[in-house]
């Protein structure tokens, strides 16, 4: 599951240190708590809790060709 979502960050020390709210279609979701953060070799990942309870893994892929957010996996509360 890839899709394509908007996301406010915060930054901080650097640009998009962590997200504050994200965008799926018309929905929008702030970010309760980041739960754990890890780094690929092509992007940074997110899993957040967000205000509707849901737990969601967001991917933040940043790169010369790339600068894109996306939602790789979601999990009802």
């Amino acid at each position: 599951m890839r899709l394509s979502i908007s996301v406010e960050s915060y930054s901080g020390y650097k640009a998009d240190e962590r997200p504050l709210r994200f965008y799926i279609g018309a929905s929008a979701y702030e970010v309760a708590e980041v739960l754990d953060q890890w780094h690929g070799t092509d992007a940074t990942y997110f899993r957040v809790k967000a205000g509707d309870g849901n737990t969601y893994v967001l991917r933040h892929a940043l790169g010369e060709s790339e600068d894109a957010w996306t939602l790789e996996a979601f999990r009802r509360a």
